[in-house]
C-alpha cells in the first residue's frame, strides 16, 4: 500500500516506522512544510521520498494527516478536493471543528477522524519511534459518515499499529480529552513557568528538583506549535475543565492560610483515589501487553 504522510514529526514518523516495518506499506511518501524536516525524513529512512500535497494525494492509497489541529481543520477540505481516491485520516486530538470542516464534502466517505492517544514530549522526525502505539487506544469519530473501505483501511492501519479502537463522538471526545490530557498539559505547562519565574537561579531548579518535579513538568517539554492550537480548538470544554481546576486550587489555598491542616488531609484523602484509576488503566495496559506478546509468539511458530 502506498502511504503518503503529510507531517514528519513524532506521529506521522512513528506511524510510517512501524506500518513500513509491518510491511504494510510497500511506500512512504513525505509531504512536510519544513525542508529540514523533510531532509531529515528521507535521512532516517522514515519515508521514501518527499513530495508535494497534490503529488501524494494523487499516488497514495491512504493519506495521513499528521498536523497541528488547527491546520487539520483549514486543510482538509483542500486535501478532500484533490483528484485521487485516497483514504483520508487525520490524527488530530481534537475531533468537533475537525468533523465539522467536512461534514457535508462530498467526498466525507473517504475520510476517517481519528485520534490515536500516544506521544511523548518530544517533536520532529528525530523524535519518531518504533512501538510508540502498541497497546495505546485509539478513538475514532462519526464512523457512520466514512464509507466501508475507509473504515477496513483504517482498521488495518490501526490494527498493525497495535492500537485498540473504540469510537465517541466527537463533542464528547472533546469534553474528556478537555480533563484528562489537555488539562494536564495546562497545569504542566504553568508549572514550569511558576518555577521559572520565581527560582531566577537556575542552580537552585538543578540542585533542589527531584524525580516528582521532572515527571510533573515533563509535558512542559512538549511542542507549543502543536498544544497551542489544541488548546484553542477545545477552549470551550477546557475553560470548564480550567475553572473546576482552579476551584480546586482556591480551596486547597484556603485551607493553607487558615491552617486548616484536617481539612487540607482531606482533599489529599479524596485525590487519593485516581490510585484506583490509575491501577486500573496499569493493569489494562499489562493485559493488553500481555496479549501483544501472546501474538507475537503465534506468529513465531
Amino acid at each position: 500500500m502506498n502511504v503518503g504522510v503529510i507531517g514528519l514529526g513524532l506521529i506521522g514518523g512513528s506511524m510510517a516506522r512501524d506500518l513500513r516495518a509491518a510491511g504494510v506499506a510497500s511506500r512512504v511518501m513525505g509531504v512536510d512544510l519544513s525542508p529540514t524536516h523533510a531532509e531529515r525524513a528521507l535521512e532516517l529512512g522514515l519515508v521514501d521520498v518527499v513530495m508535494d500535497l497534490e503529488e501524494a494525494a494523487g499516488t497514495a492509497d491512504v493519506l495521513l494527516v499528521c498536523i497541528p489541529v488547527n491546520a487539520i481543520q483549514s486543510l482538509l477540505p483542500r486535501i478532500m478536493d484533490l483528484p485521487g481516491n485516497a483514504v483520508v485520516i487525520d490524527t488530530g486530538s481534537t475531533k468537533s471543528l475537525i468533523c465539522r470542516s467536512v461534514r457535508e464534502h462530498p467526498a466525507r466517505e473517504r475520510f476517517v477522524a481519528a485520534h490515536p492517544i500516544a506521544g511523548t514530549e518530544n517533536s520532529g522526525p528525530d523524535a519518531a519511534i518504533s512501538g510508540l502505539f502498541a497497546g495505546k487506544v485509539n478513538i475514532i469519530c462519526e464512523p457512520e459518515r466514512s464509507g466501508k473501505k475507509a473504515m477496513e483501511v483504517a482498521r488495518l492501519v490501526f490494527d498493525t499499529l497495535k492500537m485498540k479502537t473504540t469510537f465517541m463522538d466527537p463533542d464528547e471526545h472533546d469534553k474528556h480529552v478537555a480533563y484528562v490530557s489537555h488539562l494536564s498539559h495546562v497545569s504542566s505547562f504553568l508549572l514550569g513557568q511558576t518555577v521559572l519565574d520565581i527560582e531566577k537561579d537556575e542552580k537552585n531548579i538543578f540542585t533542589l528538583a527531584g524525580s516528582g518535579f521532572a515527571s510533573t513538568v515533563r509535558l512542559a517539554k512538549s511542542s507549543p506549535d502543536m498544544w497551542a492550537p489544541i488548546f484553542e480548538q477545545n477552549a470551550g470544554f477546557l475553560t470548564r475543565a480550567l475553572e473546576e481546576y482552579i476551584a480546586h486550587l482556591k480551596r486547597f489555598h484556603q485551607c493553607l492560610v487558615n491552617r486548616e491542616t484536617a481539612q487540607m488531609h482531606e482533599i489529599l484523602s479524596r485525590a487519593n483515589e485516581i490510585r484506583r484509576v490509575l491501577n486500573g488503566i496499569e493493569l489494562n495496559q499489562q493485559k493488553n501487553n500481555s496479549q501483544l506478546t501472546d501474538i507475537k509468539t503465534e506468529h513465531k511458530l
